[in-house]
């Protein structure tokens, strides 16, 4: 199994036989009849978790020691979590208060947000950030 982990990383290729998963839909609210009410989780086997978990580690290190997520991503990160965006959202508010500026919130609530994005065109970006990152030519 370390050999195909190995050629896996080393290829930058998942093994078809890694990806078969059963697939179990979740209701979460509305009408039961209604597909889109129904959230898929996949259940994968061992080895694909196994290999899962090696990529993410390897892939978060070279995020991290290369500076290259953002300062204000808070979800998926060590010891950044929601109560902290939240507490520099309120931090930033007091400090344009402080100076008698006026401060006004917009919050939306995104449905399937990821949804609506074209995927082809964050695709792109990704691939252009992570050369910039590359070859050092990110600011």
């Amino acid at each position: 199994m370390l050999y195909l982990f190995n050629l896996s990383l080393s290829t930058g290729s998942f093994p078809d036989k890694l990806k078969l998963a059963k697939v179990i839909p979740i209701f979460k609210k509305g009408d039961t009849y209604l597909p889109s009410n129904y959230r898929p989780i996949s259940l994968v086997s061992i080895f694909s978790k196994l290999l899962e978990k090696i990529m993410y580690k390897r892939l978060y290190s070279y995020l991290q020691g290369n500076n290259i997520l953002y300062r204000y991503q808070f979800g998926f990160r060590k010891n950044h979590n929601t109560a902290l965006a939240l507490i520099d959202v309120v931090d930033s508010i007091y400090q344009y208060l402080d100076h008698t500026e006026t401060v006004i919130g917009l919050y939306l609530d995104l449905q399937k947000a990821f949804d609506t994005v074209n995927h082809k065109i964050l695709l792109q970006k990704l691939i252009i950030r992570c050369t910039r990152y590359s070859f050092g030519l990110a600011q």
